[in-house]
């Protein structure tokens, strides 16, 4: 592919170029516009339908039937599908010698994927699934690394109406099943073996437990790797995935994903909470389309084959376990070619090196590099030089998110591109979540950039600081709430009687207003800060996990009594993990027993949630009710005064507070 230069008009000013030219609407700035879509959500959201040509065999005859929270009624009668918005670019963008998928790994076995390739593939998964039995609203649970053979199943289930839920393989068995177990999947697809970080590991022995531990499973479908022996599933196995993609016949040229209805469920993804399994949160086909179609106007993705955006390479460093995983397959919708990394990002223990994603965009040519915030924080502190990177001047933007970006990484990275001859280089800084699959704050291509500071709420999202008295502020830090609804909003939580657990997670504290769990700061010029999260739940670059989840595998071991997780993440400070531990008597926190509560989380859950500290403590402090007081306890960490952030009357073990004053004090 030859250097173009394609003007790349920001796609939000297209956007605006059409809502004057069909709806005769003109704003003078941006936040007129941001207004304008949340105060008029019917007019706004029906202009994206159609600026975006989203296809339905019954056109909408309106946007929003019903504005409750949740519950919200979205584009009655209408019928998509996100494979077919997908694979309705592969002609033209086939044409324009543009490819579907790139993808790389650490040991450099670079492969393309046309787009011919992926639709035979995706109707010939789809096709093999209908002849397992599969069909509309049956459950495929997936245990895959980031390659293309998981977007290519997840395309084929999302075909055929099947609900997708894909966790990735460094995930120990038993959080897996925690996940799996709760939607009760017909067909599980999983790689035996991955590479990361320098070593081949075995994946064999944890797919054959996640059979054992899913009776619901009629069907095992393995992705075989070079990287295990295999032994473990001899006998297991009904289909190989290369046997799943083989067919190339007249049923794979002439299929079609099935038109569902707006609302029909897309995929499970799981947000741990405080309390309690994982989440299974579900979202709709309709909901996520109409959903992209707005923030790609943030995001500014565009088909690679259009003049404006010609050779738009798209990459987000991701694993199938976080919700930019689904952020970089949703560039197929937009159009783009997409370019996966399967690896490690910094190199392995014995050899870091924060090099390896900038060599992948440099030998891919990729246009738009994404990763966490970590990643850039990881990158400055090890001096990397993208100079010795390779040719990066094809880089338009960078992109940001999981956790706040610093300002000085962000001026670090600025610089770091003036060097390479690209100044003023465009950095999409994003907060969102799992929860929407979305954001609700973003970039803009021609707002001001300031290091520290996020561009804009995304428009469509009712986004707002409220403080203590539900009251919206601006200039100062409050909660974030969205006070009307978004298309990609869960429909439900799997197996959530009467929404028990929805309501509880986002609406408790403010009834029919989505409390999203962050703090922010609203600019006057509509600007935002974020400044980490409101609650305990743990937020690892953009992983989260709940606090429950630790404490069943720290508490499975024998010396430990009770424990307390909390993160102190906040603006301009990596996330920090401090995990406290009550040992039973004649018990001492050493070396030894570290290393096993270590070792205890990393099996059953992942190595990125190891604490970065581990402290014996006398108690964990707990309400009268017997709740562990894991948020007035990170406040006090995170610099407030304890009488702000401690009611000692409403403790069952006030006694135990002076202990962590002089341990939040000894940390500052």
């Amino acid at each position: 592919m030859t250097k173009t230069a394609a003007p790349y008009i920001p796609q939000i000013r297209l956007y605006q170029q059409w809502l004057e030219k069909h709806r005769g609407l003109r704003f003078d700035d941006f936040e007129a516009l941001w207004r304008w879509s949340v105060d008029e959500p019917e007019a706004f959201w029906m202009s994206l339908w159609e600026h975006d040509a989203i296809d339905s065999p019954v056109p909408p005859t309106i946007a929003l039937e019903d504005a409750a929270m949740p519950g919200a009624k979205w584009f009655p009668g209408t019928q998509v599908n996100y494979a077919q918005r997908v694979l309705r670019h592969a002609e033209a963008a086939h044409r324009a010698g543009q490819p579907s998928i790139i993808s790389d790994n650490e040991l450099g076995e670079a492969r393309e994927l046309s787009w011919p390739d992926l639709q035979r593939q995706v109707a010939s998964f789809a096709l093999t699934l209908r002849e397992l039995g599969v069909g509309r609203g049956d459950r495929v649970a997936a245990y895959l690394p980031n390659v293309p053979e998981t977007i290519v199943a997840f395309l084929a289930c999302a075909s055929i109406g099947a609900i997708w839920s894909v966790c990735a393989p460094d995930m120990g068995a038993q959080a897996v099943t925690d996940r799996f177990q709760q939607i009760a999947p017909k067909v599980l697809i999983a790689a035996d073996g991955v590479y990361y970080a320098g070593k081949s590991i075995d994946r064999a022995d944890t797919v054959a437990a996640l059979r054992a531990a899913l009776p619901t499973v009629e069907k095992l479908i393995v992705l075989q790797s070079a990287h295990s022996r295999g032994m473990p599933l001899a006998g297991m196995i009904d289909l190989t995935y290369a046997q799943a993609t083989a067919r190339d016949d007249e049923a794979t040229r002439t299929f079609q994903p099935e038109w569902l209805p707006f609302d029909h469920p897309l995929w499970v993804v799981y947000s741990s909470g405080t309390t309690g399994l994982p989440k299974p949160l579900v979202h709709g086909h309709g909901g996520i389309i109409t959903i992209v179609a707005a923030i790609g106007k943030h995001n500014d993705i565009g088909p690679s084959y259009a003049p404006n955006s010609f050779g738009e390479r798209f990459h987000w460093y991701s694993s199938t376990g976080w919700i930019m995983w689904n952020t970089q397959v949703a560039g197929l919708l937009d159009g783009a070619t997409i370019c996966l990394f399967d690896g490690s990002p910094g190199g392995s223990k014995e050899a870091p090196d924060w090099t390896v994603l900038w060599r992948f965009a440099a030998r891919h040519q990729v246009t738009y590099f994404g990763a966490g915030a970590a990643f850039y924080a990881n990158c400055m502190k090890a001096g990397v030089d993208i100079a010795a990177c390779g040719d990066l001047t094809r880089i338009r933007a960078l992109g940001s998110t999981g956790s706040p970006l610093s300002e000085d990484v962000q001026r670090w990275g600025t610089e770091q591109f003036e060097r390479i001859g690209t100044p003023g280089i465009w950095w999409n800084n994003l907060s969102g979540g799992t929860d929407f699959a979305g954001i609700f704050v973003g970039g803009h291509r021609e707002l001001p950039n300031e290091p520290g500071v996020m561009q804009c709420r995304a428009i469509g999202h009712a986004v707002e600081a409220w403080n203590e008295q539900g009251q919206a502020v601006t200039g100062e830090v409050g909660e974030l709430v969205c006070s009307k609804p978004v298309p990609s909003m869960p429909l439900f939580f799997w197996g959530d009687q009467g929404n028990a657990r929805y309501l509880s997670s986002y609406f408790d504290v403010y009834p029919g207003v989505w409390r999203h769990g962050d703090w922010i700061k609203v600019n006057d010029d509509g600007s935002c800060v974020i400044y980490g999260r409101s609650d305990a739940t743990i937020n690892r670059h953009g992983l989260r996990m709940g606090t429950s989840e630790i404490y069943a595998a720290v508490e499975a071991l024998p010396e430990v009594l009770d424990s307390m997780v909390i993160d102190l993440e906040y603006l301009g400070r990596a996330s920090r993990m401090v995990l406290f531990v009550v040992l039973r008597e004649g018990f001492t926190l050493d070396a030894a027993l570290t290393a096993r509560i270590q070792g205890a989380i990393k099996t059953a859950l992942s190595p990125r949630f190891i604490p970065d500290d581990i402290l014996q403590a006398p108690e964990i402090p707990r309400t009268l009710s017997g709740k562990k007081q894991e948020v007035p306890i990170k406040k006090l960490f995170l610099g407030q005064p304890i009488d702000k952030v401690v009611n000692r009357e409403a403790m069952a073990n006030p006694q135990c507070v002076p202990w962590y004053v002089a341990q939040a004090e000894a940390d500052a």
